[in-house]
């Protein structure tokens, strides 16, 4: 696939240098927007607006809103008003939405000077909305029917104004003061009679979302119910917008990555790709996490520091602090991990809390045991008789492995209570994972080794 868009490449830009216009426009009419988007990343600047000008005016829209916000920006630039008002009049509202938070001020402007005063209210009444809601990422444009119209009115609605819309297939009933009263489906009317009622043939079990709901919660609502589209209501009930399934999907991915930021004590960053993100912003993004858990990583070095006088006792204790921190940390990733996943497609609550911990306990006895026999005879094989270290024994061997039992039981249990506590308070889950559990259990994995140690070597 990528050498076939590499070759595609190449043939647009040996046609853009020679000059080959009416080839350039057949090829370009056969190919996805997607894909066009993606060979006008590619393309050197001065280029750009050249081949943006050969597209069919609707394919130039739904192309435009493809681009990353580099190219976009780019394109404006270089359009005339006419150019810009043509793809502004082109877009829905939510796309056109999406493009003016991207945008800096000046070309905010320039862009709602273009927009014909309706879309020009509706974006601005979108924009009140507060970042992250449902409000946010709505479309106005949606199919509106009345309840006391029969299918065949519908279907001529439809027909007269569903080129303005984002989705068709699913019709919303609203009465005069425009409360959602029910759906239905275009299926529904062209199997129906054409002198059916709406009213006698639309669902009434409306399952809608408020316009301030968190769109995390709006995303995963699709993946609940398959829905392709999601009716969007304000306090009264009234139908304001629609939230379609391309914005949903678009909503789980950016949620997706920032979580994922966050789970490596990364500050979450813009959505532009790796390589347009400079040295600079990636610097700031991963500094302030680094300081604190490298100030908050003093504490190993104070416990440390704390038990010199054992490490100096029995200096072969010390070859195995590394594999104690590793498998205590790593057992708390996979609790965390486990845990942040499940809170998140709301498969547990924190009145589960309970429920979790003797899981995780059982969960970290087996896995304690299992790992400390391994290590047993791992120790007292290899280490012992293969490499020939006399300083271990058998006394040094189960101060390891019991050590590990210990740790690896804790380790689980901070892991899958800290997300759980931390969306009680009301703090992204995401933020305890794998950096700061593993910095806490380390701390504890060291003390517990070291109070093991003089307990049974009595150090």
């Amino acid at each position: 696939m990528e050498r076939n868009t590499v070759s595609l490449f190449e043939t647009i830009q040996t046609l853009l240098d020679n000059k080959r216009y009416s080839t350039l426009r057949d090829i370009l009419n056969t190919m996805n927007p997607v894909d066009i988007a993606a060979v006008f990343e590619d393309l050197q600047s001065e280029k750009t607006a050249l081949l943006f000008r050969l597209l069919p005016k609707e394919t130039a829209a739904e192309t435009f809103v493809e681009m990353d916000e580099e190219t976009q920006q780019l394109l404006i630039h270089g359009f005339s008003d006419t150019e810009l008002k043509e793809v502004i009049d082109e877009l829905y509202v939510d796309d056109a939405v999406d493009l003016i938070e991207e945008m800096p001020a000046n070309v905010v402007k320039r862009i709602l000077r273009q927009a014909d005063p309706q879309t020009r209210k509706e974006i601005n009444e979108i924009l009140k909305y507060p970042e992250d809601s449902a409000g946010s990422i709505m479309t106005t444009e949606c199919v509106i029917l009345r309840p006391k119209m029969t299918a065949e009115e519908a279907i001529k609605r439809i027909r007269r104004t569903g080129i303005d819309k984002e989705t068709i297939y699913t019709c919303y009933v609203s009465d005069a003061s425009s409360t959602l009263i029910g759906i239905v489906t275009i299926k529904t009317l062209l199997l129906s009679d054409d002198d059916e009622v709406i009213e006698n043939i639309m669902e009434t079990n409306v399952i809608s979302v408020n316009t301030l709901d968190d769109q995390e919660e709006v995303a995963q609502m699709f993946n609940k119910y398959n829905f392709l589209a999601l009716p969007v209501v304000d306090k009264e009930n009234r139908l304001v917008g629609i939230v379609t399934v391309d914005d949903a999907i678009d909503v789980m991915e950016e949620e997706a990555t920032e979580d994922i930021q966050k789970m490596a004590a990364i500050t979450p960053t813009t959505d532009k790709p790796y390589d347009r993100i400079g040295v600079f912003e990636t610097y700031r993004a991963r500094i302030p996490w680094l300081l604190i858990l490298m100030i908050s990583a003093t504490f190993t070095g104070m416990i440390i520091t704390g038990f010199e006088d054992a490490l100096a006792g029995s200096l072969v204790l010390s070859a195995f602090i590394p594999m104690l921190m590793d498998t205590g940390g790593n057992s708390g990733s996979q609790a965390s991990v486990t845990v942040i996943r499940a809170l998140s497609l709301d498969e547990i609550e924190f009145k589960d809390i309970f429920k979790v911990i003797f899981k995780e306990a059982r969960v970290s006895l087996l896995c304690g045991v299992t790992l400390a026999a391994a290590n047993f005879a791992k120790i007292m094989l290899f280490d012992r008789l293969v490499l020939g270290n006399t300083g271990i024994t058998v006394q040094v061997a189960l101060v390891v492995c019991l050590t590990m039992v210990v740790t690896i039981f804790i380790a689980k249990l901070v892991g899958c209570t800290l997300p759980m506590i931390a969306a009680k308070i009301g703090f992204d889950p995401a933020v305890m994972a794998s950096p700061f559990i593993t910095t806490i259990v380390d701390a504890i994995s060291l003390f517990v080794y070291f109070q093991i140690a003089q307990a049974i070597l009595h150090l």
